[in-house]
């Protein structure tokens, strides 16, 4: 498993692609706008405590979870397991969180002692640890990008994010269809998309990828506006940023197109080998959810634009 580069000051995620906590008006064109959003974009880079404000706060964008049982599940093994994942939703709230790896036999890897020991031992965890911080990770703050990063573990934590993602979007539509992932497949040519419905701070995610030959060629990850301005864009927005993280949205946008292309690019590429950029740690962690489902929808080839109706709150 490879390690991934965590940069200094990385503390707990803001909720980014689902329920977007500390959320100030929509209107990103006035200076004292664009301050505060840049603040709220700092701050929930920066603050663990916002995860439980963020839970209990008011949900103004995002269509309510469905009640029910909504399933996930990898086709193909790897290193002998693949991922099973059950999510329950009761009264609009994620109650139960079933998240396991299991092998042919279908027994879990967390009962499996020499996986536990072999990995615990290059990594201090194993999955016995990280599975049960994943499922119950997740029914504490019911959503996936304000759980803490799970230290060794960090490749099955994005797919875990990835997956709940993809969760709670069938549940907000009340699908209960299983989801079948096509882990490991050849990327499929084609340009692929995903787009969030809702504003927040003015903007939202607009984001796709082409595949060419089975590789990722593009990546066009951005956050517009309204008027399908780019945030990158917002001399303001940029200004007020950097001067609070150090960093902007024209520096860490770049960064997340050419980090994909780059890290897609190599043996047993992965979304997660790249760089966590410090100061954007929210989009960062928006950006690597979204990535990875995308990547989903190229290994079936599947090109229908994918629409998250996301939480937005107040």
């Amino acid at each position: 498993m490879k390690a991934k580069k965590f940069v200094a000051g990385f503390t707990a995620l803001a909720f980014a692609a689902l329920v977007l906590g500390a959320c100030s008006s929509d209107n990103g064109s006035s200076n004292s706008s664009d301050s505060s959003a840049a603040s709220s974009e700092v701050a929930s880079s920066s603050t663990a405590e916002s995860s439980t404000a963020e839970s209990e706060a008011k949900v103004v964008a995002g269509e309510a979870m469905q009640d029910g049982t909504y399933k996930l599940e990898e086709k193909n093994y790897s290193n002998g397991y693949r991922v099973v994942f059950e999510m329950t939703v009761k009264d609009g709230k994620i109650t139960e969180s079933k998240y396991d790896n299991v092998n042919e036999e279908g027994k879990s890897k967390a009962d499996d002692t020499e996986y536990e020991k072999n990995m615990k031992d290059k990594a201090g965890i194993g999955p016995k640890e990280y599975i049960e911080q994943f499922n119950k990770g997740l029914v504490e703050t019911q959503n996936p990008s304000s759980m803490d990063v799970v230290t060794g573990a960090t490749h099955s934590f994005d797919s875990f994010q990835n997956y709940a993602q993809q969760l709670i979007q069938a549940a907000q539509a009340g699908n209960t269809e299983t989801i079948e992932i096509d882990n490991g497949a050849d990327l499929k040519d084609g340009t692929y998309t995903l787009t969030e419905k809702n504003d927040k701070n003015g903007y939202h995610v607009d984001f796709s990828i082409t595949v060419k030959d089975g590789k990722i060629t593009e990546s066009n990850y951005d956050n517009k506006n309204a008027d399908g301005k780019s945030k990158a864009d917002d001399t303001e927005y940029e200004t007020s940023m950097k001067d609070k993280a150090g960093i902007g949205p024209k520096e860490y946008i770049a960064q997340f197109n050419e980090g994909l292309v780059k890290a897609m690019g190599e043996e047993d590429g992965s979304p997660a080998n790249i760089d966590v950029v410090t100061g954007a740690t929210h989009s960062y962690h928006t950006f690597i959810i979204y990535a990875e489902q995308l990547l989903n929808a190229a290994e079936k080839g599947d090109t229908t634009p994918i629409v998250v109706d996301n939480f937005v709150t107040e």
